[in-house]
This record gives structure tokens, sequence and C-alpha cells, in this order.
């Protein structure tokens, strides 16, 4: 009996462009299928084995530890603003306690961020509603919402007349740590079975996300084309993306855990574990 082809996943989302655009897919032609979705989406696929390898939710890998190694080198991150994760607010956000939020139901990272910065730093009690990522239809009876990656973006291009706060922003101002909202997981039997084409798979990201950080303007173009807006937010969001799994953002996501934790969001806080990959040439540029 034939072994089934590695299954690769890929969010749907610009702020991952940077480590799949330059990505050889014929390299793994016969050998991996890319599988694209949205991050709630790769969450469950991961978790039920559908999915071997892929950019998942960080709370998503907190919630299955015990099943999946993180693949280094290779993140979605931000130190400060992340520009695609936007809390919209019909009043300041300190005045939000007692209100209802509605929550997009793409993600999982960003829902309990919210939840640590508005319940853990700020202690409030709140109300909250999971929806499908549409800004008016989520106000209609909300006083705020929560919206991720494109969707996020789009809405904050329209100017509708809301408070916004980005959640990158709040999350460093609070903590002083960078925020990291995807990693990129491996289940652990993958490993044994797909070891060599995972080495192969993690070359490809990582000189991707090198040559995409060394220059950015085939993205930025790719992004203006597809997305709208202008060239210039599309530089400044891309260059204030973190791609490198840095100490740095390893303590930022650990301590996320311990807080999610404290919350009762995690069963305990979680530490960062990464594939074994002894004989692999690292090409990160951090």
């Amino acid at each position: 009996m034939s072994k089934r082809q590695l299954q690769v996943g890929q969010i749907l989302y610009t702020n991952t462009l940077p480590v799949y655009f330059y990505v050889n897919l014929d390299r793994f032609l016969g050998k991996a299928d890319f599988i694209q979705q949205y991050p709630a989406q790769l969450n469950k696929a991961m978790a039920d084995g559908i999915i071997d390898v892929g950019p998942i939710s960080s709370f998503s890998y907190a919630e299955h530890e015990d099943q999946y190694v993180l693949m280094p080198d290779v993140c979605v991150g931000a130190k400060g603003p992340v520009g695609s994760i936007f809390l919209f607010s019909k009043r300041p956000i300190d005045q939000l306690d007692q209100a209802r939020i509605a929550l997009t139901n793409t993600s999982a990272t960003s829902v309990n961020l919210l939840r640590v910065i508005l319940e853990k730093f700020k202690g409030m009690s709140l109300e909250y509603t999971t929806m499908r990522p549409d800004i008016k239809s989520m106000m209609e009876e909300h006083d705020a919402a929560l919206l991720i990656g494109d969707e996020a973006i789009l809405a904050r291009q329209q100017d509708l007349g809301y408070y916004v706060y980005d959640l990158g922003q709040l999350w460093y101002e609070h903590t002083g740590y960078p925020m990291t909202f995807a990693v990129w997981a491996i289940r652990r039997e993958a490993v044994e079975t797909h070891g060599k084409l995972l080495h192969q798979l993690h070359e490809e990201f990582v000189r991707s996300k090198n040559k995409s950080h060394a220059d950015c303007s085939e993205i930025v173009q790719y992004a203006h084309q597809h997305f709208g807006g202008d060239v210039s937010f599309w530089e400044g969001y891309f260059t204030g993306l973190i791609h490198d799994f840095t100490q740095e953002q390893i303590m930022g996501l650990e301590h996320y855990y311990a807080c999610t934790a404290d919350l009762g969001l995690l069963p305990k806080p979680v530490k960062v574990a990464f594939w074994a990959t002894d004989n692999i040439t690292t090409m990160s540029t951090s």
C-alpha cells in the first residue's frame, strides 16, 4: 500500500504570503498536496489528522501540544501593531465593561488574546457571540466586533466611524512582548513518515521567507492587485510583520499561554516544543 501524500495547510490570509510566495511547488509534485483554508478550519483539520503540517493558530498548538511539534524559523507575529487584527468598537475600549462583543469564527489565538486583554488586564466582564466575519452584521446588535486577517484589513480601510484597536499593539503595551499569532505545526506521526519531505518543505519556507524579507516588492504588488489598498499600506504591513521565530517570540508566546491558562482557557501553561531538526541547515535571518 502506497504512503499517503503529505498534506500541507496554507492559511487564506495575506499575513502568511512571505512564507509561501516563493515556494517551488514543482519540488513537491506527486509528493504533497497544498490545502488552502481559514485558520479555524486548518486548526480542526490538523487536529483531525487531515492536515499533516502547516500554519495554525498559536492557541490551537497549545490545545494539542502532545500531538504536534513546531517547525522552527517560521511564524506570523508582530512586536506592536500587527495591522490585521482589530477590535472595532462603538465606544472607547475602557468603557466596554458589560459590553456585548461579536467574535469572528475564523480565529482562535486572537479571540483568546482579546479575552486576556479585556478580562485579565482590564478586569472586565463581557458577553461574547461568535459570528461569521462581516463587520456590518456583527455591529448590528453588538457594542464591538473582533476581525482578523484580510476581513479586518478591508473593514479598517472602509473607515466606518468606529474606534479601532490593534490587538498586537494592546498586547505589547501591557506586556512588552511581541505576539505570535500563527505557528507552523507538524503532527508527530508525520515526522516519522515524511521526515525527508518535511526537511525539503522547511527549506522552501525559509528560503521564501528570507527572499520576501530581502525585497517585498513582488508581494506588495500581488496584495495590491488582489485586495486593493495603497501600495504604501501593503509595504508598511509586510514590513511590520515578523516571520522569524526568535527567542523573543517564544518568550512572548509562552507568556500568552500563561495568561490564557490564568483565565482557564487552557488547563495549564504550555511550553514551545520544536521539531528536532538536528541535520537541518537553518537559513533564518534571525
